[in-house]
């Protein structure tokens, strides 16, 4: 149980008011800041968060809706952070009660590293999956995907749209339209006219991050990740869900090493709606 003074620190919503004061708790955990990443969360999402009475936040994260406003079919959570003059007080606990509650009978889904694991087994939640974490400089090799990419334009959004919510399983258009001020570049893979997937690739630092990736096959998934390398001097990061063996291995050869592992987890419902088989990498770990 969180102490007396703990429990009686009201919890609010988060606005863009806060970015500054998640970064900083970012920041305390030994996290990056992640400015960017934040920005587009509190934005896309619901941010939550208790104050410290001295300054700054004492714990906050992001829950995106997925689905339609009023019941949606599914809520993704991240970013739970607590400060670290604040760990083992049973903060997190605390936050994460909230949110279960306050979502009622939406199913919910996040990725959980292992030390925040315990904590999501104790509130029901239930391993459904692993996304693995890849890093590095891309190197280009033979033979190079055959599968035609190309930059995406605004007149691609609608098709965009269409494929997403039919891979994701549930409608995404408040992320996936905020995408092209989000993303430094986002390409689109067509085979005779048809659109068959899309990747984009955002900035997180010092990294440039890869993702959604959506594609129909691993060849169309990997010639979107190669077009996205190719415009970059920065490292590379995405999390690839561990089933796409033939992507992961394809990535390793290509200079991009494992940094962990993360496990997809769900709470009332036992496995993720949409087609996994299509989908390689998620927005960000934080918003599914």
């Amino acid at each position: 149980m969180p102490t007396p003074f703990l429990a009686a620190l009201p919890i609010r919503r988060l606005t863009l008011r806060d970015l500054s004061a998640c970064a900083d708790l970012s920041e305390d955990r030994g996290w990056p800041r992640e400015e960017h990443k934040w920005g587009f969360l509190l934005t896309a999402g619901k941010g939550y968060g208790i104050d410290d009475p001295d300054g700054g936040l004492v714990a906050a994260c992001v829950v995106t809706e997925y689905g339609p406003q009023d019941r949606p079919d599914l809520g993704a959570i991240g970013m739970v952070l607590v400060a670290e003059r604040y760990a083992r007080q049973g903060v997190g606990r605390r936050l994460m009660r909230h949110i279960v509650s306050a979502m009622g009978t939406t199913p919910l889904t996040l990725h959980a590293t292992p030390y925040g694991r315990p904590l999501y087994e104790e509130l029901g939640f239930k391993v459904t999956g692993r996304a693995e974490m890849l890093r590095g400089h891309f190197t280009p090799g033979e033979p190079e995907p055959r599968v035609a990419t190309r930059a995406a334009t605004a007149e691609d959004l609608t098709s965009i749209l269409r494929l997403d919510e039919e891979v994701f399983g549930a409608d995404r258009t408040h992320i996936i339209t905020r995408l092209p001020a989000f993303a430094d570049r986002l390409r689109v893979a067509e085979e005779n006219g048809r659109l068959i997937g899309y990747a984009g690739v955002w900035p997180n630092m010092d990294t440039h991050v890869i993702g959604p990736l959506i594609a129909r096959d691993p060849e169309t998934a990997k010639a979107l990740v190669a077009s996205l390398a190719a415009h970059t001097d920065r490292p590379l990061r995405t999390d690839i869900d561990v089933r796409h063996e033939d992507l992961l291995a394809w990535a390793k050869e290509r200079g991009l090493a494992s940094v962990a592992f993360n496990a997809v987890m769900t709470y009332g419902t036992t496995e993720l709606p949409g087609d996994w088989t299509r989908r390689f990498a998620p927005v960000t770990v934080a918003a599914g």
